[in-house]
């Protein structure tokens, strides 16, 4: 059965700080909800710069979700991990997990723009040595033992809750990613549909004589908004869906996939390319049983600075009236599947 997520990150092009601040009260209010509804994943990103707010901390809003719900899973993805001190990241990771019983997923991801790395003086050319250790050091700094980092002997605690270690998987679109998931024995979380980069992976794996597994994205991963009237939100609060859409696909580089990227120049060609789906509940329903059952169902309620009040409408509308119409039996029986493509 499908794992349901709500995804949030923040942006709003028309922004204020009195708005702003609005906007992410109800976000974590809706995370709230969603964990009492019965929504499987919270699942947030990261990007810094942006004029429009695109969640620059992710570790922080994830904090904050956790400290308002009680059984949801928040999900990061990415965490763009070489921008980080790994020592640093290794104890706020470590401490989210104990405040939060082991709910928080992260997502390694390298990133993708070399403006988030000067901006945070950290060298472009060096970041997959810069992933390697960020990596390496946060493996190592959860064993909670003693252990060697930049020439001196570290120890980081307290040790989390999780065992062996709070539920980390490397994300990207490229064979080094990969390589480096089965190097160190962690899950590959690839940022599209890409089975030949999965079968990398696994005979990579059989190489290094790690374990591991791969969180494939479908083929199809919409962004979905829930309404009684699609052809209203199309009318009124496509240009939000819109802005989000651009902005994502103006961040890509030549090689780099990802399960949500879209192509459309405006809001009508954006509706038929299908990434982003504005629909009922019953087309809901429809969608989560095609092909023999749906993986995931992505609610992006906040999307590209929609108005609150929209996006309150489009979870409730999902909460009472799609949710207690998916089967109960085998939701949410792994915390980071239907994590959402993108973001990595």
């Amino acid at each position: 059965m499908p794992v349901t997520v709500v995804r949030l990150n923040l942006v709003d092009p028309a922004a204020t700080p009195g708005s702003l601040s609005a906007r992410y009260r109800a976000a974590v209010e809706m995370a709230a909800y969603a964990d009492e509804q019965g929504v499987d994943t919270v699942q947030t990103e990261e990007h810094h710069g942006s004029a429009d707010g695109w969640l620059p901390a992710p570790l922080v809003f994830a904090g904050a979700v956790l400290g308002a719900t009680r059984r949801i899973t928040v999900t990061v993805s990415a965490l763009i991990t070489p921008l980080y001190d790994p020592l640093r990241l290794a104890e706020d990771i470590a401490v989210l997990d104990l405040v939060s019983g082991g709910r928080l997923v992260t997502v390694a991801g390298i990133g993708y723009r070399p403006e988030e790395y000067a901006a945070h003086g950290r060298d472009w050319a060096g970041r997959g040595a810069l992933q390697d250790e960020a990596l390496e050091t946060l493996l190592a700094a959860w064993t909670g033992e003693p252990f060697r980092h930049r020439g001196r002997t570290v120890r980081v605690t307290p040790r989390p809750a999780t065992r062996p270690h709070p539920p980390l998987l490397v994300g990207g679109s490229s064979r080094p990613a990969a390589r480096r998931a089965a190097r160190l024995g962690l899950p590959f979380f690839p940022s599209a549909h890409l089975p030949e980069l999965e079968e990398y992976y696994h005979a990579r794996r059989a190489e290094y004589g790690t374990e591991g597994w791969c969180l494939m994205p479908p083929e199809s991963t919409p962004l979905l908004h829930v309404a009684e009237d699609p052809d209203r939100v199309w009318a009124e609060y496509g240009h939000h869906l819109l802005h989000e859409a651009r902005t994502y696909a103006s961040w890509q580089p030549e090689g780099v996939r990802s399960a949500v990227r879209s192509r459309a120049a405006d809001a009508a060609a954006l509706r038929a390319e299908g990434v982003y789906r504005v629909l009922t509940p019953g087309e809901c329903l429809a969608y989560a049983a095609e092909d023999g059952g749906r993986t995931s169902l992505v609610l992006h309620p906040l999307c590209g600075g929609m108005p609150v009040e929209e996006a309150w409408r489009s979870l409730r509308l999902f909460a009472e009236r799609v949710l207690p119409r998916l089967e109960d039996s085998g939701r949410g029986s792994s915390p980071v599947r239907g994590a959402g493509g993108g973001g990595i």
